[in-house]
């Protein structure tokens, strides 16, 4: 005989990221469609019952009043939005969520959604994540709270925070293996055609999204040949004996112009090169190293885990996996 479906409620409000609340219904929604046994009871709840207007302008109709949740909730889910300080301010939206949270097994935000579960105090004295862009700000207005920016999700007990956006997909997958097992996720990732999944400690922001460099200048110069060849020396006297300059004055231009030191731009340069290399080739560790410029697989694993916040292993476990995928 069948249990009873897990009811899940994600709470949305004018101005919300369709992708907030789309993410996580939909790879429960995957999971309901494999017969899982107990399955998902998905609803969209707002205030009053009030359609959802998101901030792409498409407007979603709500399937119950906030106000009117009773329990038992399985899953309680706060979408972001563009509104989201407005709402943190709204005393009758944020004592509605914490109503519902107390009513809820666990409690879960994409990402700006964390700053509401903030306003509501559920978050004091845990440690949580939210979208890079917002993080300084949150950790200001919630100095009870210790937001760390970098990961896709943390879980602090019963409580998940996620990052921008997209990491509502690994924050629903992470929920879906919690019920169900890794098994499962993994065929519902498949079927979405997403990462096999990407874990929570992964950095937000992409390994490949670095600053442009200079458009002219000897700064320039300097990182088209750091680029180019990660292995070669790079040490902060040899580029400044290169570029004519001393060090000091060197230090300067490059924070200037890219923002970081030589030694840091050099270090981060070297783990891209290694993250490409660990992607497209099944060369072992130390042999990346090298070729990379670093002086051994620890100095490399070190750079990994400070630049990505994963280690080099688990990024090319992921990365497998994801080409087994497609």
């Amino acid at each position: 005989m069948a249990g009873a479906a897990r009811r899940v409620v994600i709470i949305g409000y004018d101005e919300a990221e369709l992708l907030d609340i789309a993410c996580p219904s939909d790879v429960l929604d995957a999971a309901n469609r494999m017969g899982l046994d107990p399955g998902y009871e998905i609803r969209l709840a707002s205030m009053g019952g009030r359609a959802v207007r998101c901030a792409s302008g498409l407007t979603l109709a709500a399937q119950v009043r906030l106000e009117r949740v009773a329990g038992p909730v399985d899953t309680m889910i706060v979408a972001g939005g563009w509104t989201y300080r407005e709402q943190a301010l709204d005393q009758r939206f944020v004592d509605q969520v914490r109503r519902v949270a107390g009513l809820s097994r666990r409690v879960a935000s994409v990402c700006v959604g964390s700053t509401l579960l903030a306003a509501a105090g559920l978050l004091d004295g845990r440690r949580a994540t939210t979208h890079w862009f917002y993080a300084d700000r949150m950790a200001r207005d919630f100095p009870a709270v210790t937001v760390d920016p970098a990961p896709l999700f943390i879980k602090d007990g019963p409580l998940y925070t996620s990052a921008g956006v997209t990491s509502g997909l690994d924050l629903a997958l992470a929920l879906l293996e919690e019920d169900h097992g890794a098994q499962v996720a993994r065929t519902v990732a498949r079927h979405l055609v997403t990462y096999l999944q990407r874990p929570g400690n992964q950095a937000q922001v992409s390994m490949y999204v670095a600053a442009p460099p200079p458009e002219r200048g000897v700064v320039r110069d300097l990182v088209r040949l750091i680029e180019s060849d990660p292995a070669a020396d790079l040490r902060a006297s040899t580029l400044a004996r290169r570029a004519g300059l001393s060090t000091r004055h060197l230090a300067r231009l490059f924070e200037e112009q890219v923002g970081s030191t030589p030694s840091r731009y050099v270090r981060a340069a070297r783990t891209r090169a290694a993250a490409r290399l660990l992607e497209s080739t099944r060369l072992p560790l130390a042999a990346i190293a090298l070729r990379c410029g670093f002086s051994s697989t620890e100095t490399l694993r070190q750079a990994f885990l400070d630049h990505f916040q994963t280690s080099p292993s688990s990024y090319r476990l992921v990365q497998r996996r994801r080409s087994a995928a497609g």
